[in-house]
């Protein structure tokens, strides 16, 4: 009878922590999701949140030994939410697949707490080897829309991957990836207590822009030095204007073309 007695408390207390882990599921999808209006909702509606909830029970299998149901399970979670998680990954507290269309998360990738996966997300492989060939992705990350993490590589805590960037090398704490190759074009502040990701807004920087803007400004400078002029304000190309936009004049159009 006490053994009895033993294995209702544990399961008991399993179910509590389940409990607890879908409530926080919960909390994280409404705190960064403004279009998130009540809990039920985002428990009944967000097929990320179900395929989160879904990969824990076939993970949980997997570890057990039973291969076949764990992927059939997953299959089934697929065809229901169209995101496609392997039993075999690790997948931190709290993740949010916002949208979900089109995710996959391949076996051996590692995810950590708080991340954020948008639409198009790919977590893949560049090997046929077995071992380690999927990413680690660190707490807090933001992955945009479309991105492509591949490789066993690591993307560091707190970054920010930008929509339909391509990252094939791994990446240190706090940076910020655009591109195809993807490439660091900042580096943020340490984390601070505030997970969401950051919204845009009309003021905010486009950091391809300024990427853009800053390598125009280097060859319009390296224009005039190698012509010899102090201050050179036209060339046969782009210049800048003395409102800091860039443009293009018709003789300058003819010198390209």
């Amino acid at each position: 009878m006490s053994g009895r007695t033993g294995l209702v408390g544990r399961l008991r207390q399993r179910g509590r922590e389940v409990v607890s882990a879908m409530r926080s599921d919960i909390a994280s999808v409404v705190e960064r999701d403004p279009a998130a209006r009540k809990p039920l909702e985002v428990a009944l509606l967000y097929p990320g949140v179900h395929a989160v909830w879904a990969h824990r029970l076939s993970h949980a299998m997997w570890h057990k030994g039973a291969y076949f149901p764990a992927r059939a399970l997953s299959q089934a979670t697929r065809f229901w939410t169209n995101i496609e998680i392997h039993p075999a990954a690790e997948l931190g507290p709290r993740l949010f697949i916002d949208h979900g269309a089109g995710v996959v998360i391949g076996e051996t990738a590692e995810v950590g707490a708080d991340v954020t996966l948008y639409h198009g997300v790919t977590l893949g492989g560049t090997s046929l080897s077995h071992g380690k060939r999927h990413p680690t992705i660190g707490d807090r990350v933001t992955v945009g829309a479309g991105a492509k993490i591949l490789g066993g590589l690591t993307v560091g805590a707190d970054s920010r991957i930008g929509a339909n960037a391509v990252l094939v090398r791994s990446v240190e704490d706090h940076s910020v990836v655009v591109g195809v190759p993807g490439q660091v074009i900042a580096h943020g502040t340490a984390p601070v207590a505030d997970t969401r990701p950051k919204q845009d807004s009309p003021t905010a920087p486009d950091p391809m822009g300024l990427a853009v803007s800053t390598l125009m400004v280097r060859v319009q400078q390296l224009e005039a030095h190698v012509m010899g002029e102090e201050h050179h304000t036209h060339t046969h190309g782009p210049h800048r204007t003395p409102s800091g936009e860039w443009e293009l004049d018709a003789d300058a159009i003819d010198y390209v073309i």
